[in-house]
């Protein structure tokens, strides 16, 4: 799978959203709705991206071609959890941390940044992680997970535990 770059290209349009302030999600055609029990926002979007934000999660949209709905999301801190659909979005969709670079065609996995590290678990479909454009790619199926620090040690793709994969999953209310 081909990972495109740390940043979006020329003409981007970034859009900077907390859980507070995912209104602004209209300016790419996302619809934004609240959900309870955990708290969080869910985004869906006209291209097939669905975002699920827990509550103070910071995040932007990123914007790279005319066609309506991100291409990307980069994320600052605390979690998302996505679902595309396959073939929605051209050349795949990318979640951009501090320490890494999640790509996929069509899936559902999710995203965490919390005390310099990158962690990514995958529900469904295959996800594709690096630590940054050009670095080498581990491939994550079901069930499998990788945490990214600074270094240059090779990523490790695991089977995570039941107990880390639920705790996770829970701030989902999944």
């Amino acid at each position: 799978m081909h990972l495109k770059g740390l940043w979006p290209a020329s003409g981007a349009v970034c859009i900077f959203l907390t859980v507070s302030a995912l209104a602004q999600s209209n300016s790419v055609g996302c619809r934004a709705e609240t959900l309870h029990d955990p708290e969080r926002t869910a985004l869906t979007c006209p291209n097939g991206v669905r975002i699920v934000a827990e509550d103070g999660t910071r995040f932007s949209l990123v914007d790279r071609t005319a066609a309506e709905g991100p291409e990307a999301v980069r994320l600052e801190g605390q979690a998302l959890m996505l679902e595309v659909t396959p073939g929605a979005v051209e050349g795949g969709f990318e979640v951009i941390t501090p320490q890494a670079i999640a790509a996929v065609r069509g899936t559902k996995w999710a995203v965490d940044v919390a005390n310099g590290k990158t962690s990514v678990f995958v529900a469904e479909g295959r996800v594709a992680v690096s630590r940054e454009a050009g670095a080498p790619v581990v491939e994550l199926g079901h069930g499998d997970g990788v945490d990214v620090e600074a270094g240059t040690e090779p990523l490790a793709v695991r089977q995570w535990g039941a107990a880390r994969v639920a705790a996770l999953l829970a701030r989902f209310g999944e």
